[in-house]
């Protein structure tokens, strides 16, 4: 009696407590119910749902969701992801077409779509993946699209398939320092994801390039410094910047939590180096506010 009860890392439980200014509503109105109800009768998901997002009540009230396509079972299982790893199932032929149908009956103006990791398929999940976008572009044809992707184990062929959809925005993760990824990614590589942002820069000069990262992970704002640089020197427009949260006990544990203050830094930082937004705060996700987002780097 008297001792912390600690997790498997070896971490005090009561250190994990989530600190009242992060703590949000996990939304249950009328808007949120309808847009669910809506995704559900095209049996499509969300990565808002699927990834336990913080914003998912503000996104879901204004009628935006970031769609997750190839099913909802991952084939990798990164520390921080409340995404399910499983086994995978078969494509669905008529995805493309429930997603774009509920791009349209959303209304939305730009469609965030995104996947989980197929790396059980010969070409990642590319091939399905633009031809999801391109029902999209038919069915919406006035709207923006962009596309959340994994790094297809870094083959240039599946990372062509793509780039040859009608895109707007291409975007791409980081997610951590380069420090970190064996802890954080330990199937991805972190100069392998730079590659394949800077594969999207010099195929489609017309693509806005975007990625995000997390911080309360170990990382030092030092090394959040050096990979802002990586991602200028690699051509990313957009960066995205925001605070880890637990998804449960059995993933990685949150090393810090910043206040809303400290993200200046990063902004004032990453704008003094020549990216053309960086998009910083607790509350910041790759599509939280990606019309915005873009919407900057075309001023």
């Amino acid at each position: 009696a008297g001792h912390p009860q600690n997790d498997r890392f070896g971490r005090d439980r009561s250190a994990l407590r989530l600190p009242r200014f992060l703590q949000r509503s996990v939304g249950k109105g009328d808007a949120v119910r309808d847009v669910k109800r809506l995704l559900r009768e095209n049996t499509v998901q969300t990565v808002c749902e699927e990834a336990k997002c913080p914003n998912l009540a503000e996104c879901f009230e204004h009628k935006t969701a970031t769609f997750i396509i190839m099913g909802p079972e991952c084939s990798r299982a990164c520390g921080f992801c409340a995404v399910t790893t499983g086994k995978t199932r078969p494509l669905d032929p008529s995805e493309p077409e429930r997603i774009a149908q509920s791009a349209k009956a959303l209304g939305l103006k730009h469609v965030v779509i995104t996947s989980v990791n197929r790396d059980d398929l010969a070409d990642g999940g590319a091939t399905h993946f633009r031809e999801t976008i391109e029902k999209v572009r038919e069915t919406c044809p006035a709207s923006k699209i962009e596309a959340l992707v994994p790094d297809f184990c870094g083959d240039v062929d599946s990372i062509d398939i793509l780039l040859g959809a009608p895109l707007d925005v291409f975007n791409h993760n980081v997610e951590t320092i380069e420090r970190l990824y064996s802890r954080v990614r330990h199937r991805a590589d972190y100069r392998r994801s730079l590659s394949v942002l800077s594969r999207a820069k010099r195929s489609r000069t017309d693509l806005v390039i975007k990625s995000g990262l997390m911080v309360g992970l170990g990382e030092k704002d030092s090394e959040i410094m050096k990979l802002l640089k990586d991602l200028r020197d690699c051509g990313t427009d957009i960066v995205t910047i925001g605070q880890y949260l637990r998804p449960s006990l059995r993933h990685l544990p949150v090393d810090r939590y910043l206040k809303e203050e400290a993200y200046e830094k990063f902004v004032v930082f990453g704008q003094s180096i020549g990216l053309k937004s960086v998009f910083a705060g607790p509350f910041v996700r790759s599509s939280y506010h990606a019309a915005e987002a873009f919407e900057k780097t075309q001023q």
